[in-house]
């Protein structure tokens, strides 16, 4: 069944040489390859542009767009590098859109299970599998709550992406948690299936940021998006325990008060964030209803 599906990727690269490799070796593995694969070097300044040159040359279904652009990443960036990309599949003829990091791999048949997935259920906007991240001491996975689908390796049915407008350019990122929150908003489920795994070769946010740096920046994003205070510390406890231990959530905590004070402007609009804080005081409460029996 899956053979027949068509199904398109894009993949925003910046300096990825170190991990991109994984990425073309493992999509060129699959049991179903895509329609098409734009790849976009935006503004690389390392190898990345001859890695992508030489798997083009080999699988004709990868396209590379070169950008140029300012040095330095920026949560835009990525967003303006995906629709260049989307511009580049105009005319395509598919029924499901991929955004995939430059820094993942995963098993031949991994493409073909999440599309058997969104196949079987036709309410099924988003998907993904569960990505395992590198950290000093090895992989772990980020075991994400299984109605999330993480960015990385996030799969729209395309009618759910369209009716949900792409991604967003944020001032803090959190383009995927925004795509996924309107989905839902509009019907559609999202599902991460922790069945099928992923490896994430760098750890999200570790290329700008020291971990730390990176929590704050977390902390921002999720008051940017709209996060109620209580779901946000119950998300931090529940967290705690990442690296660097108790630090980690207290970094967060930082960057999240630090934008209330200031009164930071919310990026999501007000009938998205009415719906988001909605979900998040039903799960609270079903949290609540689970420690009291």
């Amino acid at each position: 069944m899956t053979a027949m599906i068509r199904y398109v990727l894009i993949t925003p690269a910046h300096n990825e040489e170190a991990f991109i490799g994984e990425t073309l070796r493992a999509v060129a593995a699959q049991t179903v390859l895509p329609v098409r694969w734009v790849v976009v070097n935006d503004a690389s300044t390392d190898g990345t542009r001859e890695i992508v040159e030489r798997y083009a040359r080999e699988h004709a279904f990868i396209h590379l767009i070169n950008v140029e652009r300012s040095s330095g990443r920026h949560f835009g960036n990525k967003v303006r590098a995906f629709n260049r990309g989307l511009e580049a599949l105009r005319g395509v003829d598919y029924e499901y859109i991929g955004n995939l990091d430059a820094d993942i791999s995963f098993d031949a048949g991994y493409v073909a299970s999440i599309l058997s997935e969104l196949e079987r259920d036709p309410s099924l906007g988003i998907a993904g599998g569960m990505v395992q991240t590198r950290f000093r001491d090895g992989f772990r996975s980020q075991e994400v709550a299984l109605d999330s689908v993480a960015g990385a390796v996030q799969m729209f049915r395309r009618a759910c992406f369209e009716q949900v407008g792409g991604y967003m350019v944020l001032p803090h990122g959190g383009i995927d948690a925004a795509a996924e929150i309107t989905a839902r908003m509009h019907g559609w489920k999202t599902r991460t299936f922790d069945q099928y795994r992923v490896t994430e070769h760098r750890r999200t946010g570790s290329a700008t940021d020291r971990p730390l740096a990176a929590r704050v920046t977390e902390g921002r994003r999720q008051h940017s998006l709209g996060y109620s205070f209580p779901f946000f510390v119950a998300r931090r406890i529940y967290r705690a325990l990442e690296p660097p231990m108790i630090l980690s959530s207290a970094a967060a905590l930082f960057g999240f008060v630090a934008s209330m004070l200031k009164r930071a402007p919310v990026a999501l609009p007000k009938e998205t964030v009415r719906f988001l804080r909605a979900e998040q005081r039903r799960k609270l409460a079903r949290l609540v209803g689970i420690g009291s029996r």
